[in-house]
């Protein structure tokens, strides 16, 4: 898979896309991921690539003039070009595992008020938000849409049975983790995670999940 993002904050990810999981992934060839800056695209000496809304308001509105040659030049047969907003389709595990198969992804981070509709409307495949919340700038959830649909490309993770215990592939939420000492500063961990029973310890894990699950995302048991 290659990942290409459109931002105009390309520094922002650097660390990301070269730490922990993803960077090994990266490293080893299981995916690609290039940031370009979107000034790039710009043709005035001031490299502008936003201005005031029409009809007034606070902020200011990405321009479309850079995007769209930006997305003219970027794009292949058959990819999909994506829009970080909060008001898209929430993310989830699903979607997450769905993109991961995809050849080729365009991803356009919002930034300031957003971008102008005629973006949208003409060279946008789908709109993504993960979360009911806003962020200064859309780099943080481009970079939030790569890790999760990364995980689901084979190889990327070390264990690959670690995506069938995840929360929410299942709809619970996850069950208490525990790693040695069994004992510290008197406090014990439960029994059964010692009796090498495994049929019991998988019984005492889904009913921690229930439990956790119930007080916490009650909307998951529905």
């Amino acid at each position: 898979m290659h990942i290409d993002v459109l931002t105009l904050f390309p520094r922002m990810l650097d660390g990301f896309l070269t730490e922990s999981i993803l960077g090994k992934g990266i490293e080893a060839g299981r995916l690609t991921v290039k940031v370009h800056d979107l000034r790039g695209w710009t043709t005035d000496k001031h490299r502008t690539a936003d201005d005031r809304p029409f009809g007034g308001g606070a902020g200011m509105v990405m321009k479309p003039e850079p995007v769209f040659a930006a997305m003219e030049q970027l794009q292949s047969p058959g990819c999909r070009r994506i829009y970080l907003t909060p008001d898209g389709v929430p993310l989830s595990p699903a979607l997450a595992e769905g993109l991961s198969r995809q050849s080729h992804l365009i991803l356009l981070s919002g930034h300031y008020e957003g971008i102008d509709q005629r973006i949208r409307d003409h060279i946008i495949d789908m709109e993504i938000s993960i979360g009911d919340y806003v962020l200064t700038n859309g780099s943080l959830a481009a970079a939030v849409l790569i890790d999760a649909l990364a995980r689901f490309i084979p190889g990327v993770l070390g264990e690959e049975k670690s995506l069938t215990h995840e929360s929410f592939n299942s709809k619970l939420l996850d069950f208490p983790q525990y790693t040695r000492p069994a004992e510290f500063r008197g406090m014990s961990i439960p029994e059964v995670l010692l009796s090498g029973n495994h049929d019991e310890i998988e019984k005492w894990r889904h009913a921690r999940q229930v439990e956790k699950t119930r007080q916490v995302r009650p909307d998951l048991l529905k």
